[in-house]
């Protein structure tokens, strides 16, 4: 039954054929999506990764052909050569590419059968992911699935092309490296060669990539894999893709011209959307207040208001005993919209603030010129008239309080706030919306530790009037010349200008709690490197995944990955991570001592 190719040589993507070619001879070759007979006449939908086409098989033909044809099944793989003709009018299927043409088959050739197939290649399936997953190579098959990776490639096509076109180069770091534990937990891999010691896969060529600044080279660029042993999320891959690159003798304000420059090309050739540049800028202290969060969506309104000030001496312990704990109050005023929450939907919220760390959510309802609430009694009347101002609190509003510490405030109400926005839907998802958010602080105090550490890396620098204050023992008003570049409220990149004098990034080791033994052992090639010239420099990370999932409007990186892993961190399709023979680890060196699991 099955045959071979033989001297059969495709012509033309199924997908790609139009009235201007009817008339012409073609040989196509894919996948069967389905198979009809209609009154001794049998179609064939023909499916390869540019689409499909209708293919004809008609007795009249030939009749050898048309009894093969009766025998295809879903996902047979098939040989046809043909002519294309132009439908009727009637059978004309505007929905699709090629829906005004057809292909009349002079002959078949079956090269392959297929078992029954999961789940159907179809993108509207309630499948889980799982089986997915396990059989990728189907579900790759999905117009869906297929697209997003076709979109991936002119991504990275497009970033090659303008960084090429801008004079970076493309350097290749290396995959095997050491261990710098100062982020996320590295992936180790023993070296058989060395006993007993381990190199780590990177989780980013941070210091390489400032290393080639003091070579020389001026403007880098790679499209590189990361890899990070952290607990994963619907966005977070423990091996993923940046699009990484460096520059020197560079100002902030050079490296967002050419990422604006990159994303546009980007939106363009992958999307066939136009983006405006420059991007707004926003510092980071703004979007905290504002929007409570430093990657805000600024697709809609509905900002946040620190009222702290409205209840300093207030005798409602809830608000005033936050303040006295350094604290802050803040509200968000739901303009007109207090009748589209259910008092069902509002104690759902206040459930959400708790799980998020709160003692609750307060709210007050304005219906007929009343105020509604549980905790309006505990105001004064002094409390209400500037509430009423400060929220221009009008009838129909709503308003949600929350009272805490700063972290826990801004965590609250931003959550609320996106939840708010897509409940009732102010947010327009066909706006992309992109913006730069910068001066972040450059250290963060970690109770736990008790120690400073980077909030983004202990490679960034300070503002050049802030250096000085790397020697005081309150840091936490340094602030940083790091940047991020956030679309819809999504981070999908960010970068800093580097430190780049030894003796500020020993201070900057120093203040994060490094000793100067600690610092030598885990940086001591880069601290001996910026003795050597190096010059001003700086650079941006950009979340491939992130930004291919945001155009093709995916609900996660998975979906825009070929060969993704679980949130297990595990691949169904292959079964990794799987155990090894003992007879390898005997060769590392390596004994293992695993508990068991808990069942």
């Amino acid at each position: 039954m099955l045959e071979h190719l033989g001297d059969w040589t495709r012509t033309d993507y199924c997908g790609d054929l139009r009235t201007e070619d009817i008339g012409r001879d073609v040989v196509l070759m894919g996948w069967v999506q389905s198979n009809r007979d209609h009154g001794g006449v049998i179609f064939i939908d023909l499916r390869d990764r540019e689409g499909l086409v209708q293919v004809v098989f008609s007795p009249q033909v030939s009749g050898e052909v048309h009894e093969k044809a009766g025998a295809l099944r879903d996902e047979w793989v098939i040989a046809v050569r043909g002519k294309v003709t132009s439908r009727s009018p009637e059978t004309v299927n505007k929905n699709l590419p090629t829906g005004e043409i057809e292909v009349v088959a002079g002959e078949v050739r079956i090269l392959n059968t297929s078992k029954v197939i999961p789940f159907l290649i179809e993108d509207d399936i309630n499948v889980d992911e799982l089986l997915r997953l396990r059989h990728r190579y189907l579900d790759l098959r999905r117009p869906f699935m297929r697209d997003n990776i076709i979109t991936r490639h002119k991504t990275v096509s497009a970033t090659r092309n303008f960084l090429n076109g801008a004079g970076f180069l493309e350097v290749e770091t290396p995959y095997l490296t050491r261990s710098t534990p100062e982020g996320a937990r590295d992936f180790l891999v023993p070296s058989r060669l060395n006993p007993g010691e381990f190199y780590a896969l990177p989780q980013s060529p941070q210091l390489l990539k400032q290393t080639l600044m003091v070579s020389g080279f001026d403007r880098y660029y790679q499209i590189v894999r990361c890899f990070r042993d952290e607990d994963l999320r619907a966005d977070r891959q423990p091996e993923f893709t940046q699009i990484d690159l460096e520059m020197s003798f560079v100002r902030e304000g050079d490296i967002m011209n050419v990422v604006e420059g990159i994303l546009k090309s980007i939106f363009s050739e992958a999307a066939g959307i136009e983006i405006e540049t420059p991007f707004p800028r926003m510092k980071y202290d703004e979007a905290m207040l504002r929007y409570g969060s430093d990657k805000p969506d600024t697709r809609f309104g509905l900002e946040l208001e620190d009222i702290s000030d409205i209840f300093r001496d207030s005798q409602f312990q809830v608000f005033s005993g936050a303040l006295k704990k350094g604290g802050i109050i803040k509200a968000l005023n739901l303009k007109g919209r207090a009748g589209d929450l259910s008092r069902k939907e509002i104690d759902d919220l206040g459930e959400a603030a708790k799980s998020l760390g709160a003692k609750g959510l307060a709210w007050i309802r304005v219906s007929d010129g009343e105020w509604q609430s549980p905790i309006i009694k505990f105001f004064s009347d002094k409390e209400k008239e500037d509430l009423k101002n400060a929220l221009r609190l009008e009838d129909g509003d709503i308003v949600f309080f929350a009272a805490d510490t700063p972290h826990i405030v801004n965590m609250v109400l931003s959550h609320i706030r996106l939840e708010l926005g897509e409940k009732l839907g102010l947010i327009d998802h066909g706006k992309f919306n992109f913006l730069w958010v910068e001066e972040f602080p450059l250290l963060d105090y970690d109770p736990a530790e008790k120690r400073y550490v980077a909030m983004h890396h202990p490679f960034t620098s300070p503002r050049e009037e802030d250096i000085r204050l790397l020697d005081e023992a309150d840091k936490s008003g340094i602030r940083s010349r790091a940047y991020d570049v956030v679309l819809n409220g999504v981070e999908i990149g960010g970068g800093s200008i580097r430190i780049y004098r030894k003796d500020v990034q020993e201070k900057l080791f120093k203040a994060i709690g490094l000793t100067d033994e600690e610092a030598q052992a885990k940086f001591g090639f880069l601290l001996e490197a910026l003795e050597f010239g190096a010059p001003p420099h700086g650079g941006i990370a950009l979340g491939l995944d992130r930004i291919v999932m945001l155009i093709s409007g995916a609900d996660s990186i998975r979906d825009v990955i070929a060969f993704p892993k679980t949130q297990k961190g595990a691949c169904p399709l292959t079964e990794a991570p799987s155990p090894v023979d003992t007879a390898q680890l005997l060769e590392l060196g390596i004994k293992l001592d695993v508990k068991e699991k808990k069942k």
